[in-house]
């Protein structure tokens, strides 16, 4: 994979904040708006969710889950040409007492502040999405499958 490539993903994953949740629900999948943070070396996306949410109640239930972020919509007239980039990976809730934590919600918060009294709510979840590979496809012709090594070179990139 190029240099500029991994550049690209670099931008997508880390300069968003948003990004559609893939789940499944009885074998049928799913797709819902989350706001996330990725960890330093993209090994890790972090989400908090309410219970309250059908994607959250999928997750608990199948922790399978992909995560699509993609390039703004700049007005160009073919739209396939814009950059995306779907993680793909288990989520599992992160233990509150547990060491890793208070540095996740710290991460989080740095990228989605508004998101600190949510975290007072019982019915939200820190999610961990562990990365195990990633499809990146940047327009015609320029599509390549990434393995979490492809991904923490991408991140120092960035």
């Amino acid at each position: 994979m190029k240099h500029e490539e991994l550049t690209i993903v670099a931008a997508l994953i880390g300069g968003s904040r948003q990004a559609a949740l893939g789940t499944l629900h009885g074998g049928a999948p799913f797709v819902s708006m989350v706001g996330y943070a990725a960890e330093p070396d993209f090994g890790g996306v972090l989400l908090h969710l309410s219970r309250l949410s059908a994607h959250t109640r999928h997750l608990l239930d199948a922790p399978a889950a992909a995560l699509l972020i993609a390039e703004r919509d700049d007005g160009r007239d073919d739209v396939q040409t814009l950059a995306r980039i779907t993680l793909v990976g288990d989520a599992q809730p992160l233990d509150p007492a547990g060491a890793s934590y208070a540095a996740a919600r710290e991460r989080y918060l740095a990228r989605l502040p508004a998101a600190e009294m949510l975290f007072s709510f019982p019915d939200f979840v820190l999610f961990r999405l562990a990365v195990r590979e990633a499809r990146y496809v940047g327009g015609f012709a320029r599509a390549y499958t990434l393995t979490p090594a492809q991904l923490r070179q991408a991140a120092e990139q960035s």
